[in-house]
């Protein structure tokens, strides 16, 4: 089983543009902190912009010893150079993913449902998302918030293939260390990373999920 940290920190290109933040200022605020595991969303960004930006923040990533994920994009995965990719539901299928970034990278897939957990435990994924854990404005999923118990109930069913979770959705500081004592492997936080000094917050959640 892959092992990752308890903090999955996600620089969202949309959310740091709202706060008036740069995103590789904030990716390495959260480097600075302490964040290894990292994920880079650009949902609105044109491909070429995507993919300078990946690149620059691959570099940063792996200055410090760190893991980048690029969401939903392979091709911009593999060619800036990141650890990985993380897809939806509605992107390239995990095995599609396999073909363009091979057996050796991370691949995530997130899952709202029983059926879809099942689906994606067949799948050549390195780890499972699932969410949205609480409710959140960030990112419209369409599905209705799991609480814990659909965190615990995620952990159980990936356990059986050795794949750890990742719980996202709604994550605060308060009720990070529930999650992660609900089965959660990992916690990805996109929102409540941005709402104090970034390398400050980062720092906080890795003391309160010590």
């Amino acid at each position: 089983m892959l092992t990752l940290p308890p903090l999955y920190a996600i620089v969202d290109v949309d959310v740091c543009a709202a706060r008036g933040r740069q995103p590789r200022d904030v990716m390495r605020g959260y480097l600075a902190g302490g964040a290894r595991l990292l994920q880079l969303r650009a949902k609105t960004l044109p491909g070429g912009a995507f993919l300078d930006l990946a690149s620059a923040l691959s570099e940063d990533a792996v200055a410090a010893g760190a893991t980048l994920i690029v969401n939903d994009r392979a091709d911009i995965a593999q060619l800036s150079g990141a650890a990985g990719v993380h897809v939806g539901q509605d992107d390239l299928s995990p095995a599609d993913v396999r073909r363009v970034v091979g057996p050796q990278a991370i691949v995530g897939r997130s899952t709202h449902t029983a059926e879809q957990i099942e689906g994606a435990t067949l799948e050549p994924i390195s780890y499972l998302a699932i969410g949205p854990t609480f409710a959140t404005s960030t990112k419209a999923t369409g599905y209705e918030a799991i609480g814990l118990g659909g965190v615990a109930d995620a952990a159980k069913r990936a356990s059986k293939h050795s794949l750890p979770v990742v719980a996202i959705g709604g994550i605060t500081l308060e009720r990070a260390p529930g999650v992660i004592a609900a089965g959660a492997a990992s916690v990805a936080v996109i929102t409540d990373l941005l709402d104090d000094d970034p390398e400050r917050r980062v720092r906080q959640y890795l003391s309160a999920l010590a």
